[in-house]
C-alpha cells in the first residue's frame, strides 16, 4: 500500500496541473469565438471571388488568352502548402494532418515540395527528411492578409517560372467545435466553379476582362491561403479547448480515485495502529 503522504503529494500536483489545463481551456475558449467568426465571414467573400473570375475566365477564353494562374501543364512536379500549428495540446489536430499529407505524398509517384506553414509540420516532415522548398513559423493568433502574403507570393512566383506543375493547399478545416476536418484542395490553376444560369451576373470590365483577371486572380490565391490560415486557427482553439477540457476532467478523475485510495490507507493504517495498542494491552494484562 502506497504511504498516505505520497498520495497526498500525487494529489496535490494533479490539482495544480488540473487548474493549468482549466485556464488554458478558458483562454482557448475566448480565443476560439473571435477566430471562428473570423473563419465563418471569410467564406461568402470567397465564393464571391471565385464567382467573378468564373466569368472573367469565360470572358478571357474567348480571346484565346490564358491567364498563367489558369494555364493547365502535364503534371511532373507537385507542390504542397502543408498548414499545421506552431504549438501542441491541441488533441489530434497536428496528427491527422501530418498523416493525411504524408499519404497524399506517398501516392504521388513524381517529385513533391513542401511549403511548410506551422513548427509542428515543419518538424515532422523534415524528420520524414522530405523536400521542405519553405517554411514559415511564429503566424499570430489575429493574423492579417498581410502577415500571409509571404506565403502566397512563393507559391505564385514559382508556379508562374514552372518550378511546380499544380499546388496543392492542406489545412484542417473548421467544421464545429468538435469537428476539425483535414482538407487537402487544389490551389493552382485556379480551377473556376460553374454556376448555374441563375447564378451568373452580367458584369462590365474596364479596360477589359484579361487585365481584371491579371489582377484579381493573384488575390484571389492569396485570399485562399489566408483563409485556409484562419480555418486552421479556428482549428487549432477548438481542438485546444476540446483536449484541455478533457484533461481537466481526467485529472479530477484521478483525483477522486487517489481520494479514495488515501482514506483507505488511512483507514488501514489506523486499523493497524490499533490492533498493535490491542495486542500490546493484551501482552501487558499477560
Amino acid at each position: 500500500m502506497i504511504s498516505p503522504r505520497v498520495l497526498r503529494r500525487r494529489i496535490k500536483s494533479i490539482q495544480s496541473t488540473a487548474k493549468i489545463t482549466k485556464a488554458m481551456e478558458m483562454i482557448a475558449t475566448a480565443k476560439m469565438r473571435r477566430t471562428q467568426e473570423q473563419a465563418l465571414a471569410g467564406r461568402p467573400y470567397s465564393e464571391k471571388i471565385n464567382q467573378v473570375i468564373s466569368d472573367l475566365s469565360a470572358a478571357s477564353s474567348v480571346n484565346g488568352i490564358i491567364h498563367p494562374l489558369l494555364e493547365k501543364r502535364a503534371v511532373k512536379k507537385v507542390a504542397v502548402i502543408h498548414i499545421t500549428t506552431d504549438r501542441g495540446l491541441c488533441g489530434g489536430l497536428n496528427a491527422n494532418m501530418n498523416r493525411m499529407t504524408s499519404t497524399f505524398i506517398l501516392k504521388q509517384g513524381i517529385p513533391v515540395t513542401l511549403i511548410t506553414v506551422g513548427r509542428n509540420g515543419r518538424d515532422f516532415m523534415t524528420r520524414c527528411e522530405c523536400n521542405v522548398r519553405a517554411e514559415f513559423t511564429g503566424i499570430s493568433d489575429k493574423p492579417v492578409l498581410f502577415d500571409t502574403l509571404p506565403i502566397s507570393q512563393v507559391i505564385i512566383d514559382d508556379y508562374t517560372a514552372g518550378v511546380y506543375d499544380v499546388v496543392y493547399i492542406a489545412y484542417p478545416r473548421f467544421v464545429s467545435t468538435m469537428i476539425q476536418r483535414p482538407t487537402i484542395q487544389p490551389l493552382i490553376p485556379v480551377k473556376p466553379t460553374i454556376f448555374s444560369p441563375s447564378q451568373t451576373l452580367e458584369y462590365i470590365y474596364e479596360p477589359d476582362a484579361y487585365y481584371v483577371l491579371g489582377q484579381l486572380l493573384p488575390r484571389f490565391v492569396q485570399m485562399e491561403v489566408y483563409h485556409a490560415i484562419l480555418e486552421s486557427i479556428a482549428s487549432e482553439q477548438s481542438a485546444r479547448m476540446i483536449a484541455m477540457r478533457n484533461a481537466t476532467d481526467n485529472a479530477n478523475d484521478f483525483v477522486k480515485n487517489l481520494t479514495v485510495t488515501l482514506n483507505k490507507a488511512r483507514q488501514e493504517m489506523i486499523t493497524t495502529e490499533l490492533l498493535d495498542i490491542t495486542a500490546g494491552a493484551e501482552a501487558q494484562v499477560k
